[in-house]
């Protein structure tokens, strides 16, 4: 039988996302939350019916390298003091004085994991509480339960030693807790199936732990359990090897994001093990070929006997919307080409069923079904642009007019503003009220007239309250949009979107991607209106709000019948438009947000270059139209930049703020060491946190910055956008940043 590597959490209708929120409002206790866990768990294991198995703590009320530390007791020292939810949601979210664990993203994806961090001197205690309860639940309503358990060498890498222990002592430290967690687990039951999940081997060999996989894996082989290991998102052929040559029962691969993975068909196939072939795809949406599958799975099988192969989802389908079922707006045509995650546990039926039997009277219709979808979407004529296409062929221009030395002489003359100049990254609180203004136009119960007088009140409030604060360049709030990307998705044509195609990017927050089917082009302006309107208010500088062409390209599901690299310059065409508009009409200040220009980075160092190079080349074409005194501004969230310093400095971005209060001044020290030129905007404080930093924390995250570069390039802004705080939380927030930067402009 088939089997999932996991299962979305958030809910059909975002039921977890409205219990959380009711909790962390004190609307609804700590029983009701987890009833509303138990009853989401209930209902997504009732679509895994069919399976031999049903995943078990892929489940979470916020994230799962959290719940693994959570259940280590892997507890940082300046959260001891708490226990339980108020404990676990801490050190996610910060509470009082404590400030949260980082966050970053989960390898290339843009869900975001809270950071562990370890150090050789901790103690752990164990909890299984929770795996515990979700076993039990699933033996109660008739299934047989698959532990989903991040792996030990996963969970090390991706967390953060905090203070000088070697990885080596941490990793002993943290492997004797693990192995205690998994000793504690066999009390649950006599047969246990664990997929252990360590996709950090799909980043490739890794001098600090390799040699410790066959060792590691033959211990916890010897506890009893059956034991899969699964990687995904890449080929791992170096840690297949070595899983090959263990104790382990079955290895799970990729063989959709790492079709290398195939070259170690013999090497499984010579060990005997079971193959949990990861053939549907669990990061992106489109209705699966199921004849191109079946041509995959036949390389396969020609290596690996059947009744040694079974049928898997790529990775978790955590990364795709729950189901189509609730979608009754979109295009028929286009929403047939669609599959989410209830839809792909049907289509992995379909194609085991054939795989194993053939076409037969059971599937024949759904077959034929799938086939004539996915030859009407090869031969629609909706797909293809010749006017788009037309223009990609003709040279495109990458570069500013004006150097970087040069032009930023000619910026600060014309923008005039102060050292350490103070804004913000966009966006402003998102209320009920504005969320309820956008709905109600959108459902046309308002008029155009009743819309827009909505809109320019938000938008007088939030240029009166940043002039009133004394912010030195401002931004107009972005109450007219609901997402940075589904925005200008909704204004460029070649997208569609979905009314319910929510995915978790992090505890309860969830994005909706637009959908990129068909070539993509910008019909008219779509920002120039509000940009304008905000900049007529105030004699200060307003900047345009952009989302950047690989931001776009990267938090969209992207049509997978063209290359990415293609689609991007598309976007970026139309975004270079929309600069020039904004431009010509005396909009000084562009800010480009790439948010997830790093995120689209392959695993691989031997695909990075290529992706490095049609990333880099479309930002600048979006950006190169720009007039050596219009200031090109750019954002980047969790981020390390390291690696990456040197496309950073390509960009050519004039200003690039991004995210580093919950990591001190550490990821700014490579922007010095490099001997950086442009202008930086390190976020002084965490807005994914409900805390409201003093003036004097903002104080003291300026002077960590003033320590690694000088003020003359320094800019003052919080981490990120502010449209998942609220009014209460942003005011005295800015409020403080701007005094604590007249603290220091005063005292420097």
């Amino acid at each position: 039988m088939g089997i999932i590597v996991g299962f979305p959490r958030i809910g059909e209708h975002r039921e977890l996302k409205k219990s959380l929120e009711s909790f962390w409002s004190n609307k609804i206790s700590e029983k009701d939350l987890e009833q509303s866990a138990k009853e989401l768990r209930s209902k997504h294991w009732s679509y895994q019916k069919n399976f031999e198995y049903v995943s078990v703590n892929d489940f979470s009320l916020y994230d799962n390298m959290l719940d693994l530390a959570y259940m280590l007791g892997a507890i940082p020292q300046r959260f001891r003091k708490f226990e339980g939810l108020e404990l676990y949601f801490g050190m996610a979210r910060g509470i009082k004085d404590s400030v949260a664990c980082e966050m970053t993203k989960w390898f290339n994806t843009n869900y975001h994991y809270v950071v562990p961090e370890l150090s050789a001197k901790d103690n752990y205690n164990i909890n299984i509480t929770k795996i515990q309860n979700e076993y039990k639940e699933a033996k109660s309503l008739g299934y047989r339960p698959k532990i989903n358990l991040i792996g030990l060498f996963t969970f090390v890498s991706l967390s953060k030693i905090v203070d000088d222990s070697s990885f080596e002592n941490v990793f002993e430290n943290v492997k004797n807790a693990y192995f205690k967690l998994l000793d504690n687990l066999k009390s649950l039951d006599s047969s246990i199936l664990i997929q252990f999940e360590e996709p950090i081997f799909a980043r490739g060999e890794d001098k600090r732990f390799y040699s410790k996989i066959k060792d590691v894996y033959n211990q916890i082989a010897k506890k009893g359990f059956k034991t899969i290991v699964t990687t995904y998102f890449e080929h791992s052929t170096e840690a297949t090897e070595i899983l090959s040559q263990s104790d382990i029962d079955g290895i799970g691969l990729d063989f959709l994001y790492g079709d290398k993975n195939l070259t170690s068909l013999e090497t499984i196939a010579k060990s005997g093990k079971t193959l949990y072939a990861g053939v549907i795809d669990g990061r992106n949406i489109w209705i699966a070929d199921i004849d191109a599958k079946l041509e995959l799975l036949q390389k396969i099988s020609s290596k690996i006997p059947k009744d040694k192969i079974i049928l898997s989802s790529s990775c978790s389908l955590l990364h795709t919307p729950f189901s189509k079922d609730s979608e009754t707006k979109m295009n028929a045509q286009a929403l047939s080409w669609l599959s989410f995650a209830k839809e792909k546990i049907q289509e992995l039926e379909l194609l085991e069923s054939l795989f194993k039997n053939g076409i037969n009277p059971s599937n024949e219709e759904k077959y034929k079904q799938n086939k004539a979808i996915n030859d009407d979407r090869k031969k629609s004529s909706k797909i293809g642009d010749v006017n788009v296409q037309e223009k990609l062929k003709k040279p495109l221009k990458t570069n500013r007019e004006v150097a970087f030395k040069e032009r930023i002489k000619l910026q600060h003359k014309e923008l005039n503003y102060p050292l350490l100049p103070t804004t913000t990254i966009g966006s402003f609180p998102q209320t009920p009220e504005l969320r309820a203004l956008r709905q109600n136009f959108k459902k046309e119960q308002i008029s155009i007239e009743e819309y827009e007088k909505g809109i320019k009140h938000y938008i007088n409030e939030c240029v009166a309250f940043q002039e009133e604060i004394g912010l030195d360049v401002l931004v107009h709030g972005e109450p007219e949009r609901n997402d940075m990307v589904e925005y200008f998705g909704e204004q460029l044509k070649g997208f569609v979107f979905s009314e319910n195609g929510w995915v978790q990017s992090y505890g309860s927050r969830c994005v909706k991607p637009p959908i990129i089917y068909a070539d993509v082009s910008r019909p008219s302006p779509m920002t120039i209106k509000w940009a304008t309107y905000a900049q007529s208010l105030t004699k200060k500088i307003v900047k345009g709000m952009l989302t950047g062409p690989v931001t776009i390209l990267n938090w969209s599901f992207v049509r997978d019948d063209i290359p990415r690299s293609e689609v991007c310059k598309q976007i970026a065409l139309g975004i270079a438009d929309e600069i020039d508009d904004l431009q010509n009409a005396n909009i000084k200040i562009i800010q480009v947000d790439e948010a997830a220009f790093k995120e689209g980075y392959p695993l691989r160092k031997e695909n990075i270059k290529t992706y490095e190079k049609w990333a880099l080349e479309c930002f600048k074409i979006s950006t190169s139209i720009a007039k050596p005194q219009t200031q090109i501004h750019t954002h980047m969230c969790y981020s390390e930049f390291n690696d990456i310093i040197k496309t950073i400095e390509d960009l050519d971005a004039d200003v690039i703020s991004i995210e580093t209060a919950r990591s001190g001044n550490e990821l700014l020290k490579i922007f010095a060491q490099v001997g950086y030129s442009h202008e930086v905007g390190p976020g002084v404080y965490d807005i994914h946190s409900p805390r409201i930093p003093t003036q004097e924390e903002i104080i003291h995250q300026i002077k960590l910055l003033l320590e690694v570069l000088p003020k003359e390039q320094l800019w003052i802004n919080p981490d990120c956008g502010l449209k998942t705080r609220k009014w209460e939380e942003v005011k005295p927030s800015l409020k403080n940043l701007v005094l604590a930067t007249k603290h220091i402009r005063e005292n420097a």
